[in-house]
C-alpha cells in the first residue's frame, strides 16, 4: 500500500511538461522499435542480456572470480559490442539514419497512390511467372536503401508492367540484379543485395531467393521474387519467405504490407488527424455543392 501511495503522490505532483515528456518518449519508442527489430539486432540484445544475467547469477551465488571477470567484461562492454557486432550495428544505424521524417510521423503515401503501383507489379509478376522469367523486386519502406543503389543503375521511372518486364527480360542488361521501388517510382535496377545465411531456408532455393530474404533481414523492405526455374511467386518480409503465391494473394499481401491504412492496421496519431481533416474538408465541400 505504501508503494501505491507514493506512486499516487508522484503522479499528483507531475506538471504538464512531465506528461508531455512521457508522451513524446513513448511515441519515439513506438516508432523506433519496429525499425531496429531485425534478426541482427535481436542477436545483439540476446548477447548483452545473457552477459547481464550471468553476471547477476555469479553475484548471487558468490562466484567471486567469475563475477569479477564478468564485471570487467561489462566495464568495456560497449567497445566489445561495437567490435563484435560491427556489421549489424552499421546496418541498424543505416536504417535509423535513412528514415524519412514523414515516415516517422506516419505521413506515408495513401492507398490511392499505391494501388496502381501494386496493380502494375502484380500484373508483371503474373506474366513473368507464366513465362518463367526470374525477377527480384524490392519495395523500400522507412529504410531508404541508399547503399544498395550504388550497386545498380539509377532509373527513376514510372512503375508500369511493361517497364518491369523489359528490365527483367532474360537478355536485358539489368535482368540479373534487383529492382528497387521507392517513393512510388522505379528508383534503380541491377542492384546487388546481401545474401541470407539462414539455415531455415530450403536447400533448393537459389541465389535470387536468398538475396530477397537477405534484403528483408537487414531492412524493413518487402521483396517480391519470381523463380526463373519454376515460375513460383514468393514474398520475403522480416526474414520470412512466403512461397507459391497466386497473383490475387500477392496483391492482397502487398496491400497489407505497404498500405498503412488497411482495415485492421492502426494509423499513427498524425496520420489519423490528417485523415479526419481530409474527410471533414470533403464533407464541407459536398455540403457547399
Amino acid at each position: 500500500m505504501e508503494v501505491l501511495h507514493n506512486l499516487f503522490q508522484t503522479v499528483a505532483g507531475m506538471q504538464w511538461s512531465d506528461y508531455l515528456d512521457i508522451i513524446l518518449v513513448a511515441f519515439l519508442i513506438y516508432k523506433i522499435l519496429p525499425l531496429i527489430k531485425s534478426p541482427s539486432t535481436v542477436r545483439i540484445a540476446r548477447a548483452v542480456l545473457a552477459v547481464i544475467i550471468i553476471a547477476w547469477l555469479t553475484s548471487v551465488l558468490k562466484l567471486h572470480t567469475l563475477n569479477w571477470i564478468l564485471e570487467q567484461v561489462l566495464a568495456v562492454g560497449l567497445i566489445a559490442v561495437v567490435i563484435l557486432f560491427q556489421p549489424e550495428l552499421r546496418r541498424m544505424l543505416d536504417r535509423l539514419g535513412s528514415v524519412k521524417l514523414k515516415a516517422l510521423l506516419g505521413l506515408n503515401e495513401s492507398n490511392q497512390e499505391l494501388d496502381p503501383i501494386i496493380t502494375q507489379t502484380v500484373q508483371a509478376c503474373e506474366v513473368m511467372s507464366r513465362e518463367r522469367v526470374g525477377a527480384l523486386i524490392v519495395f523500400a519502406r522507412e529504410a531508404r536503401l541508399e547503399e544498395y543503389f550504388k550497386t545498380g543503375t539509377l532509373i527513376d521511372g514510372q512503375v508500369s508492367e511493361q517497364l518491369i518486364r523489359n528490365i527483367f527480360f532474360p537478355k536485358a542488361a539489368l535482368h540479373d540484379g534487383a529492382m528497387i521501388i521507392r517513393d512510388g517510382r522505379i528508383a534503380a535496377a541491377g542492384c546487388v543485395l546481401p545474401l541470407s545465411d539462414s539455415s531455415r531456408l530450403s536447400a533448393d532455393l537459389g541465389t535470387r531467393h536468398r538475396a530477397g530474404v537477405g534484403m528483408s533481414e537487414v531492412s524493413d523492405a518487402v521483396v517480391v521474387i519470381v523463380s526463373e526455374e519454376t515460375g513460383t511467386i514468393s514474398v520475403a518480409v522480416g526474414g520470412m519467405l512466403k512461397r507459391h503465391l497466386a497473383p490475387q494473394t500477392l496483391e492482397r499481401l502487398l496491400h497489407n504490407e505497404l498500405c498503412m491504412d488497411e482495415p485492421g492496421q492502426e494509423l499513427a496519431p498524425l496520420a489519423r488527424l490528417r485523415r479526419s481533416i481530409q474527410k471533414k474538408g470533403k464533407g464541407d465541400h459536398r455540403n457547399e455543392t
